[in-house]
């Protein structure tokens, strides 16, 4: 298996939040799971700590991350002024293509909730923040959204029960009309609004047990990208 698929799996691991905070991600123990060398194991993670998506700890090895209520505080914070800024740009510079691609998002988080999918309407409502950082173009707004976006969609799994999932939906719905409708006050108070909901949210809930192993959970995410993969090497390529 190659680096690049053991990273996909890894990530969307750690953005479900399935794993307790402060797991050891062993090299060896990874290495096993998924048949490759501790040095292909090591590279992932290494990775992984750059992209703030785990801890690597010198002399101690990898783990997944357990934020404490301030760090919590400082992301929000932090996530509150870029994404205020985001919508506000992008009220006035949405294409028609745009507004479509975010309504048809919305939508797709609307009926995985319908459906009681929690794990898919987690990655899309991840999604949906990607998705207007993406849309301004800019690699460094990029970069710092999926940094901070990537950590609390993990406090999200974590620490938010599945009734707050409609308010999140509902909000997002929100600042997509604001948006669509170039409302550009509106659309960047929507989404502070949002981010500090979800970060009140978040506050009460108390600290999920052990949960599953890691092998488990690996396994379980390991068919969901492998068989992803294998229909795009399947599917006819444009030129």
């Amino acid at each position: 298996m190659d680096e690049e698929t053991i990273h996909a799996i890894l990530s969307r691991v750690l953005l479900a939040g399935r794993l307790p905070g402060g797991t050891k991600l062993g090299e060896h123990r990874l290495a096993e799971i998924f048949d490759v060398s501790r040095e292909r194991i090591r590279k992932v993670l290494h990775r992984l700590g750059h992209e703030r998506l785990i801890e690597v700890v010198k002399n101690r090895g990898a783990f997944t991350l357990a934020p404490d209520p301030n760090e919590i505080r400082v992301i929000f914070e932090a996530r509150r002024i870029l994404e205020g800024g985001i919508v506000a740009h992008l009220a006035d510079t949405l294409s028609p293509d745009q507004v479509e691609a975010l309504r048809d998002h919305v939508e797709r988080e609307t009926e995985a909730l319908k459906t009681g999918d929690r794990q898919t309407w987690l990655k899309l409502s991840a999604e949906f923040h990607f998705l207007l950082a993406s849309m301004t173009g800019n690699p460094l707004i990029i970069q710092q959204a999926r940094e901070l976006v990537g950590r609390t969609t993990m406090l999200v799994a974590f620490y938010e029960n599945s009734a707050a999932a409609q308010c999140g939906c509902a909000e997002h719905r929100t600042i997509f009309r604001a948006l669509a409708s170039g409302e550009r006050a509106k659309a960047s108070r929507m989404m502070t609004t949002h981010l500090a909901m979800i970060e009140t949210r978040l506050r009460p809930m108390a600290c999920v047990d052990a949960g599953p192993t890691l092998e488990s959970v690996i396994a379980e995410f390991m068919g969901d990208v492998m068989g992803g993969a294998a229909l795009r090497a399947a599917a006819p390529q444009v030129a």
